[in-house]
């Protein structure tokens, strides 16, 4: 199979879908050497190591370059969270991150600007498969609880993404009561994020997810302790 092939089967196994995010080609072998199946990126985490933060203030250019030296770094499936495209066309986008050699995407539908209209939002996931095809799994994320929504907004953009093509949705910080609502009114994957304090992955499996993520928060945490180690070196 290809890549992309095992990373959506993967989707549709019997054991849940865990991708501790990664941001380098170390933490990429890291991942990959603890027997985890795929490694996922955190785009914040790789931005904020190469100089910059989240928000789309990564130039283009400079998150392909990262997603491409871990894809290299491991043998297995990388998807890349590669938040609202980063202005790119959806045709530039899905072709200058299949060039990565990446099988997968994570692509979120809010800018600094706030929340994308729906349906623009589903046009441009329509237009990364129709360059795709296969050979990219979309994870589709929903910012709707960043910015004040409901279960019923998650619920309809996740419909409407899923039309569009995407693999997966990813209704990122949603109260975990509703994960069971969300996944049986959406249909297909659905990814949930875990943090080091909590929620974990077993909560959120438990509650309906079948894919978890944590985001930037493994970093968060790891420069954490770093911080409070430096002055013990003293």
């Amino acid at each position: 199979m290809s890549q992309a092939e095992t990373l959506r089967s993967l989707h549709h196994a019997d054991i849940p879908l865990l991708l501790p995010n990664a941001w380098d080609p170390v933490s990429a072998r890291i991942v990959a050497e603890a027997g985890y199946p795929a490694v996922a990126t955190s785009s914040g985490a790789a931005a904020r190591v190469i100089g910059y933060d989240d928000g789309q203030l990564t130039p283009p250019g400079e998150m392909f370059a990262v997603v491409a030296r871990m894809v290299r770094a491991v043998d297995v499936p990388v998807t890349a969270d590669m938040e609202a495209g980063y202005g790119l066309s959806p045709r530039e986008f899905a072709e200058r991150l299949l060039e990565t050699g990446a099988a997968g995407c994570n692509l979120e539908d809010s800018t600094g600007s706030g929340l994308t209209e729906q349906e623009r939002h589903a046009e441009y996931l329509a237009g990364v498969r129709e360059v795709a095809g296969a050979d990219l799994v979309v994870n589709a994320r929903i910012d709707s609880f960043l910015h004040g929504g409901t279960v019923a907004d998650a619920i309809a953009r996740g419909r409407a993404y899923r039309r569009a093509g995407a693999d997966c949705v990813y209704p990122i910080f949603a109260p975990v009561e509703s994960l069971a609502e969300l996944k049986d009114s959406v249909g297909g994957p659905l990814n949930a994020h875990a943090a080091p304090n909590g929620p974990t992955a077993a909560q959120l499996v438990a509650a309906g997810a079948t894919r978890i993520s944590y985001g930037t928060s493994l970093h968060t945490h790891l420069m954490d302790s770093f911080r409070k180690l430096l002055p013990e070196l003293s």
